[in-house]
């Protein structure tokens, strides 16, 4: 099977499997629910991860219910879904600022193709988390946000990381998107488990639109020389 394949299988199959969550908690699961999102991944993994090449593997924390919660592929929205990516998409739209960054960062790699022949992003808790908050809205939420989540969740963590790396990926180097308390958990994972020869941390694309806009470029640059570096590394 190709990886691309792999890839549909993988998320065909996805459903939270693990403890009771912490109450006002929720996982989304957007591949099993009534949304194209399942649609949108298939055709995504037939464009750009159609081959049998292994890839590098970029976990994020978990995905947001405007990017990937919508369009199933990590860290795009509806507007990159549809102009970066040629996946028609016709319901609400959605903008994630992560998914601005994260595609300016594509194109300084190579572009779409390119960057998608030799890396994959997912994240170590897949699907979409939300919490209920005092006035009744549901707000992203990330696995590790408490310790109650986090310890519920951390079987169901290990077992996806585990599918992730049989999609076909190297397992030298895995990049982090994070390098606060994402980096230490996975870091601590992998210090249990072994899934990876290192854990290589970046700076989340949220944290630079949010905070960092100005030096976008300088953190560009730096996406590029890290994730260029371990390719040209691998292919000597």
């Amino acid at each position: 099977m190709s990886f691309g394949q792999n890839v549909i299988r993988f998320h065909e199959q996805l459903a939270y499997t693990g403890s009771a969550l912490p109450d006002g908690i929720h996982v989304i699961n957007p591949f099993a629910e009534s949304t194209p999102a399942m649609d949108n991944l298939r055709m995504f993994a037939q464009k750009y991860l159609d081959d049998k090449n292994p890839r590098y593997l970029i976990l994020g924390i978990n995905p947001s219910r405007f990017g990937a919660g919508v369009t199933g592929i990590p860290f795009t929205d509806t507007k990159r879904l549809v102009s970066e990516c040629g996946i028609p998409y016709s319901g609400k739209q959605t903008h994630e600022i992560s998914s601005v960054f994260v595609y300016e960062m594509i194109h300084a790699l190579g572009g779409i193709s390119d960057f998608y022949s030799r890396f994959y992003i997912n994240s170590p808790f897949p699907l979409a988390i939300t919490k209920t908050n005092s006035e009744g809205r549901e707000l992203n939420y990330n696995y590790y946000d408490s310790a109650a989540l986090t310890e519920a969740v951390y079987p169901f963590i290990v077992q996806s990381v585990r599918q992730l790396i049989d999609l076909g990926i190297r397992t030298d180097t895995c990049f982090c998107l994070g390098t606060g308390k994402n980096a230490r958990f996975l870091k601590q994972l992998n210090n249990a488990h072994g899934f990876f020869r290192r854990i290589v941390p970046l700076e989340h694309p949220r944290f630079i639109m949010q905070y960092k806009s100005a030096e976008k470029s300088r953190y560009i640059e730096k996406y590029k020389r890290v994730l260029d570096e371990v390719d040209s590394d691998a292919g000597s």
